[in-house]
């Protein structure tokens, strides 16, 4: 055991192992206790702090695994892995994966509810005719770094026209909430305002707004399933790869902080080219195609 977790015992820790809040070896042993109760045919991981080596000690508990990443930074030892980057290829994890490994890489592969296809085609038959009356804000459930807030500081000044609604989306345990909410009221003199909290239907307030001002995480994929013209921040360093590809082709208006008014202001020489380009990254239908390689 202590060959297989030499990374835990020369220090040569991964990039994201505090994340664990514990050793490899440690993770993996009470994982073990869980597995050995029954026979898995697949296991499924999804985590920046594990590599090969967790996954070697496992090996005996489940019959086939499936590795979840977008990093490209580490050695995994599975049968499937998956990257929906857009973009992505499986030269960007040669040698660190078997050889007989399957690759099931870039965005046809994104990881959406079931939802986001279903309001797929409303939402791009409504942008035929490009108009802006909705705007929708959202920068993840929990906002940190309150990005949020720092948006609707910029609203402030924006020359929108007047009739806009912006719907703006957070989760009840972001720390910044109460103070987004308070920002967002003193927007309402120049349009209507709306926060809602720990939403249930994000494809359906996707499908009826006609701008995003978003973070480039996983939602990218589901703006982009449904068109919908995003001006889009990078809020973690894993996000630059996605973004900057999908800026590349215009499926996304990848700005700084400052430049989101202008942008938004400007919205009529770009809303309509860059939904349908967002619209051809994915469809949808990820989670089918995956499902036939763990059958």
């Amino acid at each position: 055991m202590e060959k297989v977790f030499e990374e835990t015992k020369v220090g040569n820790k991964l990039s994201h192992s505090h994340w664990l809040g514990a050793t490899q070896q440690q993770d993996a042993d009470d994982c073990i206790n869980i597995l050995k109760a029954e026979k898995i045919d697949w296991l499924i991981i999804d985590h920046y702090a594990l590599d090969g080596q967790w996954q070697k000690r496992l090996k005996p508990y489940y019959e086939k695994l499936m590795v979840i990443d977008d990093l490209a930074d580490r050695k995994h030892q599975c049968d499937v892995l998956l990257d929906q980057n857009f973009g992505r290829s499986s030269q960007d994890y040669k040698d660190l994966v078997p050889t007989s490994a399957k690759f099931l890489m870039g965005s046809k592969y994104a990881l959406l509810r079931p939802e986001f296809e279903k309001h797929r085609q409303y939402s791009l038959n409504r942008r035929k005719d490009a108009k802006f009356k909705k705007l929708l804000v959202s920068m993840g459930g929990a906002d940190p770094d309150n990005i949020t807030g720092k948006v609707i500081e910029r609203l402030q000044v924006a020359r929108l026209p007047k009739d806009v609604e912006i719907t703006i989306v957070m989760g009840k345990t972001a720390p910044h909430l109460a103070n987004v909410i308070t920002s967002a009221n003193k927007l309402s003199y120049m349009s209507e305002v709306k926060v809602k909290v720990d939403v249930d239907n994000m494809a359906e307030l996707m499908a009826n707004a006609d701008i995003a001002i978003g973070a480039s995480g996983a939602t990218t994929w589901e703006r982009c399933c449904l068109g919908l013209p995003t001006i889009q921040l990078i809020t973690a360093y894993n996000q630059e790869f996605i973004a900057h590809k999908l800026n590349k082709i215009n499926a996304i208006k990848l700005v700084e902080i400052d430049d989101v008014i202008e942008n938004l202001e400007n919205f009529q020489y770009w809303m309509k080219s860059t939904g349908e380009s967002a619209s051809k990254v994915t469809n949808g239908t990820g989670i089918k195609r995956i499902l036939e390689y763990l059958a």
